[in-house]
């Protein structure tokens, strides 16, 4: 008997140290059970949180093309400079690699005009300085910004140093009339009748057209850049003060280009087959897109000629390996003779083939020449147009030993 109780006795103790366990342990599995509770709501409420929100901001710019256009026109109210009535000028505004391998063509060009219908503006490599060192032509020196940026082909730093040069030239109030240039460009006539020929226009020239078979549209573009807006064309433009302002102001499209407009990598024979899953990435050359795009958002199509004023002849070529695609012919000293430089003088229409379009090339509803301008000339070439007489009248043996 007293056996038995010794054993109740025991037995007592662990039976209730079992059942607190129990307790404890049931408590437990409650208080985690209840911390995942709170933090699945609090994962919830986040996640509706940021649904709304994108909700708003997606409503917020999702504006019909009219509202886009609207809103958008904003960013060109930080104009420069009241209405100018005094002599207007030509702003000549050079994008080039480093130096510039044509400048005694342009010198001689610039030589015949008055220098108050003018001026000229080079964006170079940073740090390039234009002086006799580096130039043959004085009309240069100095003319270099100080705040230019490394400029890629086929990418947004192009855009970049094309919004530089406006945004410059346009500080002073003379210039109302804005022609972009590469290093490799040449005039086509004198200086007096380019001159003319574009103030006598209140129309930008602007190479813009709807590609039907476009792929380069990215539609993580839209809102921002609505498809019914796209457009394509040359980089080669000319404005009127309106227009650049616009194009100089924009901190809007511009990012966006940046963002998802980017140019597909180039096939390298070292990659091997990489390069088929580099030739699937998304392929937008920013330059080719970006103002005819810009001036569509604001609705300023109807303000335009819908033409290029610089000439350039193509060829369906393959190089680097690449595929099959176009590209621009280097005019050589051979091929700048009169005949070929009459044929380009003779041009009166470009035809779309994408629009099925002809546009006819008018000067204020005059019949024109529809090109003043002309690339890709080598130095050769260049030589020749001058000796020719082309530009003016000119004795190219006399820059042969120069050498900058």
């Amino acid at each position: 008997m007293r056996k038995e109780e010794k054993e109740q006795r025991e037995f007592k103790p662990m039976k209730k140290k079992s059942v607190a366990a129990m307790a404890m342990a049931a408590t437990a599995g409650m208080s985690v059970r209840n911390v995942l509770w709170l933090w699945w709501k609090l994962l919830v409420l986040v996640s509706l949180t940021i649904c709304v929100l994108a909700f708003l901001k997606l409503q917020n710019y999702s504006l019909s093309d009219s509202e886009f256009s609207s809103s958008t026109s904003s960013i060109s109210s930080r104009s420069r400079a009241v209405d100018y009535t005094g002599n207007p000028k030509v702003a000549f505004l050079f994008l080039v690699r480093r130096n510039l391998p044509l400048d005694f063509l342009w010198g001689n060009f610039f030589e015949n005009a008055d220098t108050g219908n003018f001026s000229i503006y080079v964006h170079s490599e940073p740090g390039f300085v234009f002086d006799e060192s580096t130039t043959r032509s004085t009309f240069f020196y100095n003319r270099q910004l100080t705040n230019s940026i490394k400029v890629a082909w086929g990418e947004s730093s192009m855009i970049q140093a094309e919004k530089l040069l406006l945004g410059t030239a346009l500080d002073d109030p003379a210039n109302q009339r804005f022609v972009l240039l590469s290093d490799s460009c040449v005039p086509l006539y004198n200086f007096s009748f380019i001159y003319n020929y574009l103030m006598a226009s209140p129309r930008s020239f602007v190479d813009s057209f709807l590609d039907k078979k476009d792929v380069r549209y990215n539609p993580r573009m839209s809102p921002y850049i609505p498809m019914s807006k796209w457009r394509k064309g040359s980089q080669w433009i000319t404005l009127i003060r309106k227009h650049a302002e616009v194009v100089a102001d924009d901190d809007a499209v511009f990012p966006v280009f940046k963002m998802f407009c980017k140019r597909r990598p180039p096939l390298e024979a070292s990659k091997g087959k990489k390069n088929i899953k580099l030739q699937k990435q998304h392929n937008c050359i920013p330059d080719e897109h970006y103002v005819q795009t810009l001036l569509a958002i604001h609705g300023f199509e109807g303000e335009l000629e819908r033409r290029t004023i610089t000439y350039t002849e193509w060829n369906e070529s393959v190089t680097n390996m690449e595929k099959k695609g176009w590209h621009p012919i280097t005019f050589s000293y051979a091929n700048a003779g009169p005949v070929q430089i009459k044929r380009i003088k003779d041009i009166r229409n470009v035809y779309y083939e994408s629009e099925y379009r002809t546009e006819w090339c008018r000067n204020n509803s005059t019949l024109a020449p529809c090109f003043l301008i002309a690339r890709k000339f080598s130095r050769g070439a260049a030589m020749r147009l001058l000796s020719e007489g082309i530009v003016s009248p000119f004795d190219a043996s006399s820059i042969m030993n120069l050498t900058p």
